[in-house]
């Protein structure tokens, strides 16, 4: 699933081309993909034509396109899913293989989602201005869809506060892992930037949280920060062809990776060879001298 740098990226490629445009008509081309819009696929082609695009946002992992009218404002959420691509296309050039939407525009172009393995889709959603359901800071309220509300700021947000994100992660009774994964802790993270951030840190990600100092989570903070700015300003990271940028291209941080998917090659540190362990399903890639497991843990 793409992480923050990835919909960063594509928010900003669609922020370019959508903001002020209106959508004139649109086709849904796979069920699946209106799936959890509430009132189905017809309500979502009514609601959506004949809005105007006032901007294109992004929480974490969850990017949404404001759009109005005279007489209803909404939030168009989009899940990227596994697979998801958001790209612009000229009126009448030929459809991408697994389209699922068309959205035409009064600029003769086309917004087309297209999702080989059709686990995302766009729904509608009313906004909240109420405060944060996860630190309940009146404060910090923002105008978020619904849907979106309960996902934790990321460290790209203004109202992103470190001292906050690190007592929250001081408080779990878990890995840290697992921690950086929860995005009501803090949003955008996902496996590969979980283990290059922990690489960074020089922490072992089967550390119980509530045992690292604050000053250890604040500087794996400060990692996951640089990390996945870096990320951004290439792009993104790719290894097959289903992330793309809306113009069809892809990313290229996955050359600077120095923890995920480099089992059996020397750590760019200290030349230790890397490890892999089966995480939740998934893997996690690791430098045995640079992060040590924890004592009594058991190599997966």
């Amino acid at each position: 699933m793409p992480e923050l740098p990835e919909v960063e990226t594509v928010r900003m490629g669609l922020e370019k081309h959508l903001t002020g445009r209106t959508v004139t008509a649109v086709e849904v081309l796979h069920p699946r993909a209106a799936r959890r819009h509430a009132g189905g696929e017809p309500d979502l082609i009514g609601r959506l034509a004949g809005k105007h695009v006032t901007g294109v946002r992004r929480r974490g992992k969850y990017m949404w396109i404001d759009v109005a009218d005279d007489t209803d404002r909404a939030a168009l959420v989009v899940h990227l899913g596994m697979s998801g691509q958001m790209l612009i296309a000229r009126g009448g050039a030929p459809d991408h293989t697994h389209l699922r939407i068309r959205a035409t525009l009064d600029d003769d172009n086309e917004l087309r989602f297209v999702d080989q393995r059709t686990f995302g889709g766009w729904h509608l959603d009313d906004y909240t201005a109420d405060v944060y359901a996860i630190d309940g800071d009146p404060a910090r309220a923002a105008d978020i869809p619904m849907s979106v509300a309960h996902i934790a700021t990321d460290p790209f947000d203004p109202a992103f506060d470190a001292t906050r994100v690190v007592n929250r992660m001081r408080s779990k009774h878990s890995e840290i892992k697992r921690v950086l994964l929860d995005q009501t802790v803090i949003s955008g993270v996902g496996n590969i930037y979980a283990d290059e951030a922990l690489w960074r840190a020089r922490l072992h990600g089967a550390r119980i949280a509530e045992t690292i100092s604050r000053k250890k989570l604040g500087e794996l903070v400060d990692a996951v920060t640089e990390v996945m700015s870096e990320a951004l300003q290439a792009g993104g990271t790719s290894f097959d062809a289903l992330y793309v940028n809306v113009n069809g291209q892809s990313g290229y941080f996955e050359r600077s990776l120095n923890a995920y998917g480099r089992v059996g090659q020397p750590c760019r540190r200290c030349g230790a060879v890397m490890r892999r362990e089966s995480f939740m399903n998934r893997s996690s890639y690791y430098c045995p001298r640079c992060q040590r497991p924890p004592s009594g843990s058991i190599p997966r």
